[in-house]
């Protein structure tokens, strides 16, 4: 869940109104600090022709950045790039959106409803031009499998010649548990087949996610915000669990081999364990919706996520677009490690100038 709780998002918004200045760190020569900007939730990127392309989640549009060095987000030139219609099932609460390059041509993935949360949708936009931000996004519409049920979150990859959409959706048509779901694509803006579900919360830190408001249902378990990554011949999907309204907001995983039939669930195994989460020395706060990026000269592998500063900030505006370098394990897992604390000087991806 993002911001679908009406009296929820009320009082997170008035806190977020009242949040002092941030202190802001400078960094020595070489090296940046954490957050990249001063807001910004479930925060995506994409590296093309030597320049970062960034977004997050704005609520009212969706507006790129366009940087070489992603560390220096915070002077780096933005622009709207798309403004919903006034009215319409796209016209409000625009989460989540991803910018992808495929086939020679750029597609904007992004959620939104209009007005009412058990209507959120996902939607897809399509542009030609070389620059994302140039030329003219061209509205695909809706992004659906057959059942057409609630869905956020949704993302692409590619594997073995074949497009695949993952998103986080419910089974029916109430709100109570998120789950992962994936189905084959015909197209960029197609989905060819029935959806099927590779994940659904079933461990204890992935079902933390009490919201005692009149208005909203008792109790909500998540699996949102589901990103591929890839490596030595593994797929790994890692996704978001437990309320993003939760200082336990954390990352889990599921593996499958590459080679495997991705649409049989039984080729995703889960991890008993987050791989990333709350680190309360360090005061950071729930620790999600992440998206994955290399240094600009190849050889560094980084982790891009969002988090608070403090506990119960929940999922209004106090969220923060953070990076940090992560590792491989011997056995070809990520290692994530845990997440720094804000101001913590840390080198500059290889390669930025």
């Amino acid at each position: 869940m993002k911001s679908c709780y009406p009296l929820l998002l009320a009082l997170l918004l008035a806190t977020a109104c009242s949040r002092p200045p941030r202190a802001i760190h400078t960094p020595e020569a070489g090296t940046f600090t954490n957050p990249l900007l001063p807001a910004g939730a479930d925060p995506w990127t994409i590296h093309h022709n030597g320049f970062y392309y960034y977004t997050h989640t704005t609520g009212r549009n969706i507006t790129l950045w366009k940087t070489a060095s992603l560390s220096q987000l915070r002077t780096a030139p933005s622009k709207v790039v798309w403004t919903p219609p006034a009215t319409g099932p796209n016209s409000r609460e625009i989460w989540a959106p991803e910018l992808h390059r495929i086939a020679g041509k750029w597609y904007l993935y992004y959620a939104a409803d209009a007005g009412r949360n058990a209507d959120h949708r996902l939607w897809v936009l399509e542009n030609s031009a070389p620059d994302p931000l140039d030329g003219t996004w061209v509205d695909k519409g809706q992004i659906t499998d057959a059942t057409n049920k609630w869905a956020i979150d949704g993302s692409v990859f590619e594997n073995r010649g074949q497009l695949y959409f993952i998103w986080s959706g419910w089974e029916g048509d109430q709100n109570g548990r998120q789950d992962i779901y994936l189905a084959r694509m015909k197209n960029p803006w197609t989905i060819d087949g029935p959806r099927v579900r590779v994940s659904t919360p079933t461990y204890a830190w992935e079902r933390n996610g009490d919201l005692n408001n009149p208005a909203d249902p008792p109790h909500v378990d998540v699996n949102e915000g589901p990103e591929v990554l890839r490596h030595a011949g593994k797929l790994y999907l890692i996704y978001s669990a437990s309320g993003c309204w939760t200082d336990t907001y954390a990352l889990g995983m599921l593996t499958a081999s590459e080679k495997a039939d991705l649409l049989r669930a039984d080729s995703w195994i889960k991890s008993p364990e987050p791989v990333f989460q709350q680190n309360a020395d360090n005061k950071v706060y729930a620790p999600g919706h992440n998206s994955f990026f290399k240094s600009p000269d190849g050889t560094e592998d980084w982790i891009l996520y969002h988090a608070n500063d403090e506990p119960g900030q929940g999922c209004g505006r106090l969220r923060t677009p953070r990076a940090q370098r992560f590792t491989w394990n011997a056995d070809g897992t990520p290692n994530f490690g845990v997440p720094v604390v804000v101001g913590q000087p840390l080198a500059r991806p290889a390669g930025e100038q």
